[in-house]
């Protein structure tokens, strides 16, 4: 096992590239199971959640190949329901396959799924979509067994909280559905945009794109796709917060800053320079900070798209920890999202968690020092990564796995805007 080893107090310059988003590459890779043939997805980051997700289709029958970023998937042959607990259990994106292999085969057995340790995160929502649609789902020895007869029936279905996965995995059954299905509270979030133009792209007739409510008019039969994935605003937002925690300057490329509206706007509170170009956006401090920059404290909350992001919650925490005052971190989407606050506090910051929120007292833009430290999840490693950067000293981040699983070429784009980190075994 690896660990990463970061020599923090240097300020980040240059330009960074972005990739495509993984949570918009698992959903559209899901979706090549809808219909024979192959499949052309582009800009597809090669991450270790995307590696599994071709495991896991592999499993169900397609065949793949990758060259560079475009990803190629044959789902001529698909033949297995089963998403099984092995390949399920590192990722909860594999329930996206419960929605096509019912839309195509009628029936669909995937484990209850696992992924960050951040909460419940149940899949109810999902199951009761897919009831509305006529399809009777069973819960057994850890897995949702769904069948239905024939093709699913078009109906209203109401989720209570808008669901990314959940309004995916509906979009998914219902394209293929018999009549009309109405999505009212669906999430809207960018890559379920892109989720619908693949969808379109493929003969489906979806109305409603970026809104609350989508309308799905169900076709006969789809075509393969042809499609490229949008970048990955979470990464993006991630090299944006790293500059700012360093005092740096630079410039994130590749990117769409239409995604990153709430984040924008707190790092413009924060005392930062945003400027937002077609596909890149650019992070500076104002000339009377640059000689001591300082932050000013700011309060976040997590909401659904368009809302600040939870995503980028453990990563704007940890900015906050050298910040000049109080400010509230509050948390709505997962219970268990503060899991990176005892690993920030072993690098000096002062938190407190107050169930739901997070007080942080901001030491200033040299109150970290580098510790060996603990990723616990996906964020919550990038988070560390962003405090060991801005922190004296060496910070040795264990399990670094987790960053794998979201972040491609994460050492190389780091050093590429003048970071010293190397990964070194265990």
């Amino acid at each position: 096992m690896e660990k990463l080893l970061v020599e923090g107090g240097i300020p980040l310059q240059g330009e960074v590239r972005i990739s495509g988003a993984k949570n918009a590459a698992l959903p559209l890779m899901a979706a090549t199971l809808l219909s024979p043939g192959v499949h052309t997805l582009r800009n597809v980051p090669d991450l270790r959640d995307t590696r599994t997700f071709l495991r896991l289709l592999a499993h169900l029958g397609a065949r793949s190949e990758r060259c560079d970023d475009v990803l190629r998937i044959d789902s001529s042959a698909i033949v297995g329901v089963e998403a099984p607990y092995n390949l399920v259990k590192t990722m909860r994106a594999s329930v996206l396959v419960l929605g096509p292999l019912l839309a195509r085969l009628g029936r669909a057995k995937v484990s209850l799924p696992g992924g960050c340790a951040i909460g419940a995160r149940p899949i109810n929502f999902h199951i009761m979509g897919l009831e509305r649609l006529g399809v009777s789902c069973t819960l057994e020895g850890g897995y949702v067994d769904a069948r239905c007869n024939g093709r699913m029936r078009g109906n209203v279905v109401y989720f209570d909280i808008p669901s990314v996965t959940g309004t995916e995995n509906l979009l998914m059954a219902a394209v293929l559905a018999e009549g009309t299905t109405v999505l009212k509270n669906a999430a809207r979030e960018p890559e379920i945009g892109n989720l619908v133009d693949m969808l379109n792209g493929m003969g489906a007739r979806i109305e409603g794109r970026d809104s609350d409510c989508l309308t799905i008019h169900g076709v006969e039969a789809l075509r393969p796709a042809d499609c490229t994935i949008i970048p990955d605003r979470i990464e993006a937002g991630t090299y944006l917060i790293a500059i700012a925690a360093t005092g740096g300057c630079g410039r994130v490329v590749g990117c769409n800053p239409r995604h990153l509206p709430s984040l924008l706007e707190k790092l413009r509170c924060a005392g930062l320079v945003i400027e937002e170009g077609g596909d890149s956006i650019g992070i500076s401090w104002p000339e009377e900070r640059r000689g001591e920059p300082f932050l000013s404290s700011v309060d976040i909350k997590t909401m659904p798209y368009p809302g600040y992001p939870t995503d980028l919650q453990a990563q704007f925490m940890a900015l906050m920890t050298l910040g000049r005052e109080l400010c509230v971190i509050t948390e709505t989407i997962f219970e268990n999202r503060f899991m990176h606050v005892a690993e920030l506090q072993r690098m000096g910051a002062s938190i407190r968690v107050d169930g739901h929120s997070a007080v942080v007292s901001g030491r200033g833009m040299h109150g970290l020092s580098g510790a060996p430290v603990m990723a616990t999840d996906l964020r919550a490693s990038s988070s560390l990564v962003i405090a060991a950067l801005a922190a004296s000293g060496r910070s040795e981040i264990s399990r670094i796995y987790h960053l794998e699983r979201g972040y491609e070429k994460l050492v190389e784009k780091l050093s590429g805007l003048g970071a010293r980190v190397w990964k070194e075994e265990e």
